[in-house]
């Protein structure tokens, strides 16, 4: 593998790293964030809501901007305009400058996660093998990071600005050093090893279908953990609010022991199998969750809900890029939106479900829409190429272009 390769490999596992402490160090503080501005319960969601909606925005726009320029451009002033509108959410005086702030965020955000998943199938496709997953590992990590500094912050009733700074001022000099090593991998380059039929017509949405439902499947069921485990443990379980919070930080680090595995699965028994075990874990989590008798057996039910989820959004990305080799980016920008339609839609249905009817029974709906990717397993099968034991490529000449100019 040469060092372009191991270099763009490293530089792009930082920009995931990054992204996971700054979008933790924001959920985590939206607490504090609303004490500061004084925004009310009824107004919050709306703050909340806009944020995944203009990331899809910003993801559609991602895919017209690189037709034009590398996806590691984009990447590379994505980042630093999120570092900064995060420290943004954290100086402003009032909502106006909230709103901007959460505005910028949420654009910056959807064209960070398309260019960052972009270049990462792009390097797979190099290394021919499976490391997809390494990546949103990383993420995770970062996650984990962000989330323990928003502990410190808040447990030292640190001015937002002032956790924030720090973080934003190591964070951002590092990620534009480490841009100029981002490597390009020309999605044209299916259409000229004759290995993409796609690359003529565009993306079929028939067969980018299955994908956007297992992505929005996946994000309602991580958002269901996100945003009721606490609730969950401590009003249905009856557990005390100090335990209530540890499900999440279980599930956190059960997804990055996941990821940092899966991809020696992937290269063994292939994505289809690796998908198909995921979402059954997954599954069988929610499961457990929903007729736990206590709050240790829930947080089980969590800890499986982890170690499944974790792989099924790293390999929908790279099924998109498997799936069209000669047009991958547009692919991954538009599969990107469900990330955000899983995110919007989760929280609020399983919080109507629990109201309406009960806790325990609105855990089934993740439970069985998780389980509803077992129908559409079949688009993560190799195309072209497999990523997995003895179906490994022996070239590595898809990506060609390193990103060492500004």
């Amino acid at each position: 593998m040469t060092d372009v390769l191991r270099r763009g490999r490293a530089s792009l596992a930082f920009s995931f790293f990054a992204q996971g402490v700054a979008f933790a160090l924001l959920v985590t503080r939206i607490p504090a964030i609303q004490d500061r501005y004084g925004v009310s319960d009824a107004l919050l969601p709306v703050f909340l809501a806009a944020v995944p909606i203009l990331a899809g925005v910003g993801s559609v726009t991602t895919e017209q901007l690189v037709k034009r320029i590398p996806p590691s451009r984009v990447l590379r002033w994505s980042q630093p305009v999120v570092l900064l509108a995060l420290l943004a959410v954290g100086a402003g005086r009032g909502l106006p400058e909230l709103g901007i702030a959460l505005a910028v965020f949420g654009l910056a955000v959807g064209a960070l996660d398309a260019s960052m998943n972009m270049l990462g199938v792009s390097l797979q496709r190099a290394y021919g093998r499976s490391i997809m997953l390494s990546f949103h590992a990383v993420f995770s990590l970062g996650g984990i990071v962000g989330a323990s500094l928003a502990w410190v912050g808040a447990h030292w009733h640190l001015a937002l600005w002032v956790s924030y700074l720090p973080v934003v001022a190591v964070l951002l000099p590092v990620a534009l050093v480490g841009s100029r090593w981002y490597v390009d991998g020309g999605s044209e380059a299916g259409a000229e090893d004759g290995s993409g039929a796609e690359a003529q017509s565009g993306v079929g949405f028939k067969l980018l279908l299955p994908l956007c439902l297992v992505m929005a499947f996946a994000y309602i069921g991580d958002s269901t953990v996100s945003n009721w485990s606490a609730k969950y443990l401590q009003d249905v379980l009856g557990s005390s609010e100090q335990l209530a919070t540890v499900p999440y930080n279980v599930y956190m680090v059960t997804t990055l022991l996941g990821r940092a595995i899966g991809d020696v699965g992937v290269r063994r028994f292939g994505a289809a199998a690796v998908v198909r075990l995921g979402a059954v874990v997954a599954a069988a989590g929610f499961a457990v969750v929903a007729v736990a008798p206590g709050a240790w057996v829930g947080m089980l039910g969590f800890t499986l809900v982890g170690l499944g989820l974790c792989v099924l959004v790293p390999q929908t990305f790279a099924a998109a890029g498997r799936l069209f080799p000669g047009a991958s980016d547009a692919a991954i920008a538009r599969l990107n939106i469900f990330n955000y339609v899983g995110f919007l839609v989760g929280s609020p249905l399983v919080g109507a479900l629990g109201d309406a009817w009960s806790y325990r029974g609105a855990m089934a709906v993740p439970m069985v829409l998780v389980l509803v990717t077992l129908v559409y397993a079949r688009s993560f099968a190799a195309q072209p190429d497999r990523y997995g034991g003895g179906h490994e490529r022996p070239r590595t000449a898809d990506v060609g272009r390193g990103s060492n100019g500004l």
